[in-house]
């Protein structure tokens, strides 16, 4: 025991940083999504096609040019406070945000959850696990602007 204690004081920077990084995955795990629950791809789809979920794109345009979902809402993360007014008509529908790979969309499903949505998914993985799965993106702008 004595060894340990003596361990745990000549590297307590090691502990330090092994605390800050499990601290950082129980947020990202627990907290970071604020409620929402997370859901695949393949999830998504069927919530699309037979709840009427609507999607929200958070990504910024530079990054919707390599496609979007299939009449995706795309609003940019850092517009979103100011244009949540464009979403206020689907407040009762089932609501699947997504970014490139997830982080963002939990911030914004966060927001959402803050601002009184009560069906806010996120797309665990973004579209890069959309596109890894084999699903279509639309690259013609046929989304929701």
């Amino acid at each position: 025991m004595q060894e340990l204690v003596t361990f745990f004081f000549n590297h307590w920077e090691l502990f330090l940083a092994l605390a800050v990084i499990v601290a950082l995955l129980i947020y990202q795990y627990v907290g970071a999504g604020g409620g929402a629950r997370s859901v695949s791809p393949q999830e998504a789809t069927t919530m699309i096609n037979r709840e009427n979920a609507v999607v929200l794109d958070v990504r910024e345009p530079a990054e919707v040019k390599t496609g979007t979902i299939l009449n995706s809402i795309t609003i940019p993360l850092d517009q979103l406070q100011q244009k949540l007014g464009r979403l206020e008509e689907y407040k009762k529908n089932p609501l699947i945000v997504v970014c490139q790979s997830g982080s963002r969309s939990a911030r914004a499903c966060a927001l959402l959850r803050k601002q009184g949505f009560e069906s806010v998914y996120n797309l665990k993985g973004g579209i890069m696990a959309w596109s890894s799965a084999g699903l279509p993106l639309s690259k013609n702008g046929k989304s929701r602007k």
